[in-house]
């Protein structure tokens, strides 16, 4: 049985000198060959010359190489050694994450029927609000308190998958105004995409015009990108106008957070 002492996960929480040392590799398996040693004392908040002895020490047990002032690469035992307690690291988060914090988290939700404290209760989204009510459902909780029909209340210890959909983002490009701006717009169009639209929103002027022309006050302005993607986690489905010099960076968002989209045409000729 190893021993508590040569446990990876207690040499790095309880020793500050292995947990350096530890962040030294990582910095010199990242930036390798070429090491900037002030950059990595300015990172770690330690002294260029308390890095210079680390890195000694690394390359005298055989976990680094040395080509050279400034140039160091870490050696197969010191890849080893880096992952053997970054694993260690990553299966103690997960319990953090899994077993603990989802213990003594406590959730806000909105009780569909009177609810007593303690009760163990469903968790459910609807129209991009989490609710509980008595009945199963794929995620359950504890009441931490009464509530009446309405009411919110806090839910502890949820175990489970939260059952619902995430929203479809229509996404519409709107001219800048050098371009023709609102005025290129065509509103039958930009009336048909929005029909079933449950969050409306505009980034820029001419966006927020081309919906004014068409009889339609957006739901969002300010901060509308963002609020588009939380209103989609949540399972609403959005349509955002937006001006094109935004538009791709917007695209590259959506694919980074997975959300799936549409891209719509309202150009006139």
């Amino acid at each position: 049985m190893t021993g508590l002492s040569e446990d990876p996960l207690y040499v790095i929480l309880r020793s500050k000198r292995e947990a350096t040392r530890f962040q030294i590799l990582v910095e010199i398996a990242e930036h390798q060959p070429a090491i900037r040693q002030q950059e990595i004392a300015e990172k770690l908040g330690v002294t260029p010359q308390a890095v210079s002895e680390y890195i000694r020490e690394l390359v005298d047990e055989g976990l680094v190489t040395a080509h050279g002032r400034g140039r160091y690469e870490v050696t197969k035992s010191g890849i080893e050694w880096v992952l053997r307690h970054a694993e260690a690291l990553e299966s103690y988060a997960r319990h953090v994450n899994r077993d603990i914090i989802q213990q003594v988290a406590v959730w806000t939700a909105i009780a569909r029927e009177e609810i007593r404290k303690g009760d163990r209760v469903g968790v459910f989204m609807q129209d991009g609000w989490l609710y509980v009510a008595k009945e199963e459902r794929s995620a359950t909780g504890i009441a931490t308190m009464d509530a009446q029909p309405g009411e919110d209340l806090g839910v502890a210890q949820l175990n489970g998958i939260i059952d619902h959909e995430e929203g479809l983002i229509h996404v519409c490009k709107v001219p800048r105004v050098e371009l023709g701006g609102s005025r290129k717009v065509r509103t039958d169009l930009l009336r048909d995409v929005i029909r079933n639209a449950e969050v409306v929103a505009a980034v820029g002027l001419e966006s927020y015009v081309a919906l004014k022309k068409a009889d339609i006050e957006p739901d969002m302005f300010f901060g509308s990108r963002e609020g588009v993607i939380e209103a989609a986690f949540h399972g609403r489905e959005c349509a955002i106008l937006i001006v094109d010099e935004e538009f791709t960076d917007f695209l590259k968002r959506l694919e980074t957070v997975g959300l799936a989209y549409t891209i719509h045409d309202l150009i006139a000729p």
